[in-house]
């Protein structure tokens, strides 16, 4: 009962150090990020989706999908983890992908996390295409 005690002691304490941190925005840091990353529907953003999604799809799966375009597409969150870490921008749409079928797609546009650190990335789930479920469950490590 006594070490039950102490490790929830513990817990505490150590949750309490984390919520008790000084929140420095990513801007004003020694090496800052400026937050300039493209907008949900910016043409990059879903160009850079649509041929990932078509190597993706030629290297491991045989069936040829390929994502046509995108529709509704809209902001989900902004930097939800707070002004202190890399500035994400999460997003959703509605791809019509050429087996007929619209689906939804989760990505979040991150910045500096391209090739070797430069530039932004997107990150992204096609819902029900996730075979190697990587973003599993449900595409949920693409959404906030």
């Amino acid at each position: 009962m006594r070490r039950l005690t102490f490790l929830t002691l513990a817990i505490v304490a150590a949750t309490s150090v984390a919520q008790a941190r000084d929140v420095v925005p990513a801007e004003r840091r020694i090496l800052p990020w400026d937050a300039g990353i493209p907008a949900c529907q910016d043409p990059s953003v879903l160009s850079s989706i649509t041929a990932a999604f078509a190597s993706r799809e030629d290297k491991f799966w045989t069936e040829g999908l390929r994502v046509l375009g995108f529709e509704q597409v809209r902001p989900v969150a902004w930097r939800p983890a707070g002004l202190d870490v890399i500035p994400r921008r999460y997003c959703t749409a509605v791809a019509t992908v050429n087996d007929g079928r619209k689906r939804r797609v989760d990505y979040v546009v991150r910045e500096d996390l391209g090739f070797a650190g430069f530039g932004w990335d997107v990150s992204w789930c096609v819902h029900g295409l996730d075979r190697h479920l990587a973003n599993a469950p449900g595409c949920r490590m693409d959404r906030p």
